[in-house]
């Protein structure tokens, strides 16, 4: 990835780092950071890093479990790992780990889990040795929700994302949803490697959803942003924020922050039905409002 932008607020002890592919081969190669389709915000306070004792809650245990990964999607995916395997970085899953062989978890610096997916076959790609960094995609984030339904219906009636893919798994109890904004090349129908049709896509949302967990009225997912803190949300950027912030208004969501609050006049944040925290920012490419 590159650092496509950086926003320092050393008034709030605070920067972000926003990370994302930019070669010519990229989805969005060029563009500024608020007018692409997968981006991955890192935020940084200052003075965790000498602090020994400082750690994230990565999402994945309990009892805070919620947030659970980013994803890229790579071309060659055995390559893929070898390459990072070789720089070092430990697994949470390697491909050849348990029934899953087309899908692999690398731990970041901090713990958060990156699955990486393959863009092509998984049986084509077995002897190749080379990766090209150029191609890859950050095809996905992942939170957990309590009720898929009401879920669902949020991020297509209210955000206006199309359910692109659907996996259920009944063995295991869980099902898959894959939601985002169908751009200029629409919704994938085919898929690469028989598993993902979504590989080639980028900025894409997966709602995960263990069956049973709407019917527990005490059941509940950690946010990320109640203590202790770690994933802090994800971010849509609209055409018109003031009338985008209207519609919502209109539709009676659940506000963490409206444009009006505090000091920070360019950013609003939505509420989702398990309290995920959801960033509106404006496209500047379609409108000039912040100028970041």
């Amino acid at each position: 990835m590159k650092m496509i932008k950086k926003i320092e607020q050393p008034e709030a002890k605070f920067d972000l780092y926003f990370m994302g592919y930019d070669s010519p081969k990229a989805l969005s190669h060029g563009n500024g950071f608020s007018d692409r389709e997968g981006l991955i915000e890192l935020t940084h306070n200052y003075g965790t890093e000498n602090d020994p004792d400082y750690k994230v809650t990565t999402g994945n245990a309990e009892p805070y479990k919620g947030f659970g990964h980013t994803c890229i999607s790579v071309d060659n995916i055995q390559a893929a790992c070898q390459r990072i395997e070789d720089a070092g970085y430990k697994f949470q899953k390697k491909l050849t780990d348990g029934r899953m062989r087309s899908i692999a978890f690398v731990l970041d610096p901090d713990g958060y889990w990156v699955e990486v997916i393959g863009q092509n076959p998984v049986d084509k790609t077995e002897g190749i040795t080379t990766t090209d960094v150029g191609t890859y995609r950050m095809n996905h984030t992942m939170i957990r929700v309590k009720d898929h339904e009401k879920s669902l219906k949020f991020y297509q009636d209210v955000f206006g994302m199309t359910l692109f893919r659907t996996s259920e798994n009944a063995d295991a109890k869980f099902n898959l949803y894959f939601l985002g904004y169908p751009g200029e090349k629409g919704i994938s129908t085919t898929s690469a490697n028989g598993v993902n049709p979504t590989a080639e896509r980028e900025g894409l949302l997966e709602l995960t959803w263990n069956y049973g967990t709407e019917k527990d009225a005490n059941f509940t997912y950690h946010n990320g942003n109640d203590q202790p803190q770690g994933f802090g949300h994800i971010c849509v950027s609209v055409d018109d924020l003031d009338a985008a912030c209207k519609r919502f208004e209109d539709l009676g969501v659940n506000w963490k922050k409206r444009l009006t609050d505090g000091r920070m006049k360019n950013v609003a944040f939505v509420l989702d039905p398990d309290n995920y925290w959801i960033e509106v920012i404006q496209n500047e490419k379609l409108k000039n409002r912040a100028n970041w």
